[in-house]
């Protein structure tokens, strides 16, 4: 999972190969660590895997800034707090549907997000919103419905898990938003792990005062700490790939190779679960995937025509 939407709005132009090489790179990892995520159920408790995934970035973060010379301010920002919560929330629900359903089609619910995101920056951030990215948006979420709807009997209410994980995600991005314009993106991006495992740890500190779990679970073998922490490192090093590419290209240009990650996501869950989606799953998410691009299109066409004027009548 991937954040795109905290980079910096400025963006040099001078190297658009690069560019789109580190955001592709960048789009073939992040299904690696959903792979990750998923085999780590099996020992970890969906919980505990948000809070080591979280833990490990925060360090990797912490060390390219030291390597970076850059200073991590605001994460005592409340609103950060916020967006820990919302971003910890996001990516645990993520990963509760993994356990029981295939990635691909978990990520393709997910990919609603950025539809979801663009009804929340108008509410939210007053940005203007037509009737057709409004339509484009409606039109995504059926598109959700028709991958959620067959799985409702077979996987029950975790079916709509991606959907509330893409919700959250929204939200947290529209405190990055807000955050990014005060704090650089490596701040932000660190706000909100450090946050983010705060209240993944006082989720498991809850669940085990309250009796819900044992505590947290530290007798693992070697492998799955070795796995946790390729997990977390792997989140840091996406970030890093990403906030390069948006530093040479705007996010109206990038955005859409976010959706390089279904297709590493389908081919891992075939070769590693042995998941593929059915074919009701696959018109879902072209619906999906085609009302993305068109809310990402249109952007770029206004971007370029109508510079500096206002884009009512989206």
């Amino acid at each position: 999972m991937a954040s795109i939407s905290d980079t910096p709005v400025a963006a040099r132009e001078d190297d658009p190969t690069v560019a789109v090489g580190l955001m592709v790179f960048a789009m073939m990892l992040v299904p690696i660590g959903d792979v990750l995520s998923k085999l780590l159920t099996a020992y970890v408790p969906p919980v505990e895997i948000a809070f080591w995934r979280y833990a490990v970035q925060c360090v990797c973060l912490i060390v390219l800034a030291s390597i970076l010379r850059r200073p991590l301010r605001g994460f005592t920002e409340p609103m950060f707090l916020l967006g820990g919560a919302t971003s910890g929330a996001s990516l645990l629900f993520l990963v509760m549907a993994f356990q029981v359903m295939p990635i691909a089609t978990a990520i393709a619910i997910f990919f609603v997000e950025p539809l979801i995101l663009t009804v929340l920056s108008a509410v939210f951030l007053g940005e203007k919103t037509g009737w057709r990215r409004l339509t484009a948006v409606a039109v995504g979420l059926f598109g959700a419905m028709v991958v959620i709807r067959p799985g409702w009997s077979t996987f029950g209410w975790y079916a709509i898990l991606p959907l509330i994980a893409a919700t959250a995600f929204a939200i947290t991005m529209i405190i990055v938003r807000r955050g990014s314009r005060k704090y650089p993106p490596l701040s932000v991006q660190f706000a909100i792990s450090l946050n983010g495992t705060l209240v993944m740890g006082l989720g498991i500190l809850v669940m085990t005062v309250s009796g819900a779990s044992h505590g947290p679970t530290l007798d693992l073998p070697s492998h799955v700490w070795g796995t946790l922490a390729a997990m977390g490192a792997l989140s840091g090093f996406t970030f890093l790939l990403v906030s390069q590419a948006f530093s040479r290209l705007p996010a109206s240009v990038l955005a859409p190779f976010q959706y390089l990650e279904i297709v590493g996501a389908t081919v891992l869950g075939y070769l590693v679960f042995h998941e593929f989606p059915d074919a009701i799953t696959w018109v879902g998410t072209a619906i999906i995937l085609a009302s993305g691009v068109y809310v990402f299109a249109r952007e770029r066409r206004l971007a370029l025509s109508r510079p500096g004027l206002s884009s009512k009548g989206r």
